[in-house]
């Protein structure tokens, strides 16, 4: 029995964490059988990968060689982790996945959208989520939220409001191509956007 692949994504502050907790332990009490990772990172080569990409010291890593070291990360965790688990027929979460790469280096860094695609495939193997929700959210918005929590900005999230509006743009023109991306806003409260989440998910796995 194949399992269920689903991502979240958005801007970092945009409520992913949240609500992929209330999902988590939806399941849980559900009693079916999950598993929770994230991109990049989920195995011993990938959070390694994670340090280097997301370490604020390396600003002068160039746009490419932080796309391969987002798919190098991806391709481990994809044989090591998601695909096991879904030939167990287990709910894989995955808090971002290659939308993200898209988004944040293809749309904001400006790297070609067709290469990017064509890596995102190979990495995976051609695996492709079952959902996307995507969490949108304003730029200002999202600054405000990163701002108000504990903890120093990763190299990413440094980059200012003018790349997250690119990315944010990234998500949105994504969206409109892949049919499997349900656009949840952020500005919901958390237990009307983990209702749309519920009922969606429920509806795959016929509860």
């Amino acid at each position: 029995m194949k399992g269920l692949f689903i991502t979240f994504e958005g801007i970092d502050g945009s409520g992913k964490s949240t609500q992929i907790e209330k999902l988590s332990c939806d399941l849980q009490n559900a009693g079916i059988s999950y598993v929770l990772i994230r991109e990049p990172g989920g195995t011993a080569i990938g959070e390694k990968i994670r340090t280097i990409l997301l370490d604020k010291a390396n600003d002068r890593m160039h746009a490419r060689t932080e796309l391969l070291l987002y798919e190098a990360a991806r391709a481990q965790i994809v044989e090591e982790r998601i695909r096991p688990e879904l030939e167990a027929g287990k709910v894989v979460i995955c808090d971002r996945f290659f939308d993200s790469t898209v988004a944040y280096q293809g749309y904001a860094r400006g790297l070609d959208l067709d290469a990017i695609r064509y890596l995102n495939n190979w990495s995976t193997a051609n695996l492709a989520p079952d959902i996307t929700f995507l969490f949108d959210l304003d730029e200002e918005t999202a600054y405000r939220r990163r701002h108000g929590r504990d903890g120093e900005e990763d190299r990413l999230e440094a980059e200012g409001l003018s790349f997250m509006k690119k990315v944010r743009d990234g998500y949105l023109a994504l969206s409109k191509e892949e049919k499997r991306i349900k656009v949840v806003s952020a500005l919901d409260t958390p237990d009307v956007i983990y209702e749309k989440i519920r009922n969606a998910v429920w509806e795959v796995l016929g509860r």
